[in-house]
């Protein structure tokens, strides 16, 4: 995910024309008739992004993460020109899939200016740290006030994952790839290849962060505590329905397809067992087993899932509870109620994320 040809906000500002595909169940039946593609930001320059965030505290700023080590902030306006944020190019690890991946800001940032991001300090390790925003600049984080929440080990330089998101809950979700090994994502020793659950505003048993009472594994002796949804391969992006509060992640495939799945509390998703809704490695008649919302077969030109959001606004009424997702460039939306799939957009863009203002 590292291409610069890349538009990561896109804003979806009138109505669009529908297409249809033979492939599995794409049927799009959106009846639109204009649609319009645009970068609202000309005068901001951002190298590698990989995620954008809101901190929702009225001021109206966006804030991009750029996998080298660098969150930008801006205006959400036209003319908007960007500053740098934080900066921690110095003590960040970039290989690969590797970098400065998540960010999300605490619920009640507007009162206690708090921030947490995910990035690999190191080839081996996945962290999650608190920053502070500066008392004297609100445009500025200060780079000396880390708190190191949580580490794991990562076995390769692949498949990290990598988002942050608050829930409904005010708890701490984190999204973790399998690391490049597969096992990982049916053992529950470990916390990758999983959804994890934290409460930051805690801290017990020697920990910076405290284990929500109701975490499906508490009781399990041969579980991490932390673990909310395992069996994944690299759901790179996930975010909440701001309206149901429903989890949603695009699940990166292997060589045959790619899933969105909605997330509940002790979910087992499959990978390795199967990818997507095919047997993978077996046995296939696993019990327990949760098949994606929806998945797809890889073509020429779709074989990398990124997760979006469901569509909340109020400009396009025919999108509005439509989950919008992209491919390669192709940018669709998934009615959850029919499984019914449009195709918004196709572009060429090397497109790593979206976001929502």
């Amino acid at each position: 995910m590292t291409s610069k040809k890349q538009l990561l906000i896109l804003i979806l500002l009138t109505l669009g024309i529908s297409c249809k595909n033979s492939d599995d169940n794409i049927n799009g039946s959106i009846d639109v008739t204009e649609l319009l593609l645009t970068n609202p930001f000309p005068n901001v320059s951002l190298n590698h992004p990989v995620d954008i965030q809101s901190p929702n505290d009225g001021s109206n700023r966006l804030f991009v993460l750029e996998k080298e080590g660098i969150i930008k902030v801006f205006d959400n306006s036209d003319l908007a020109t960007s500053s740098i944020f934080l900066s921690i190019e110095d003590q960040i690890y970039t290989a690969s899939e590797m970098g400065l991946l998540g960010l999300a800001f605490h619920p009640n940032f507007q009162n206690n200016g708090y921030l947490y991001i995910n990035y690999n300090p190191n080839e081996q390790l996945s962290r999650i740290s608190r920053f502070k925003v500066s008392d004297n600049n609100p445009n500025l984080a200060d780079p000396n006030s880390e708190f190191v929440i949580l580490e794991f080990p990562q076995e390769s330089n692949i498949h990290n994952g990598g988002q942050l998101a608050f829930g409904l809950d005010n708890l701490l979700y984190i999204s973790s790839g399998d690391g490049g090994t597969n096992a990982n994502g049916q053992d529950l020793s470990t916390l990758t290849g999983t959804i994890l659950r934290i409460d930051i505003n805690a801290s017990e048993n020697g920990m910076n962060y405290g284990i929500p009472i109701d975490n499906p594994f508490i009781d399990d002796p041969t579980a991490r505590d932390e673990i909310y949804a395992y069996g994944f391969r690299n759901p790179w992006r996930m975010s909440f329905d701001i309206l149901t509060g429903k989890l949603w992640v695009g699940d990166v495939g292997e060589s045959q397809r790619e899933e969105i799945d909605i997330i509940v509390s002790g979910g087992n998703y499959g990978w390795p067992i199967y990818e997507g809704s095919d047997c993978n490695v077996g046995p296939c008649d696993a019990p327990n087993l949760i098949s994606p919302l929806y998945d797809y077969t890889h073509g020429d030109d779709v074989r990398y899932i990124v997760g979006g959001y469901v569509y909340r606004g109020n400009l396009n009424t025919q999108l509005i509870g439509k989950y919008i997702y992209n491919d390669l460039g192709k940018i669709w939306s998934l009615d959850q109620e029919t499984l019914e799939v449009t195709l918004l957009f196709d572009t060429d863009l090397y497109i790593t994320s979206f976001g929502v203002d």
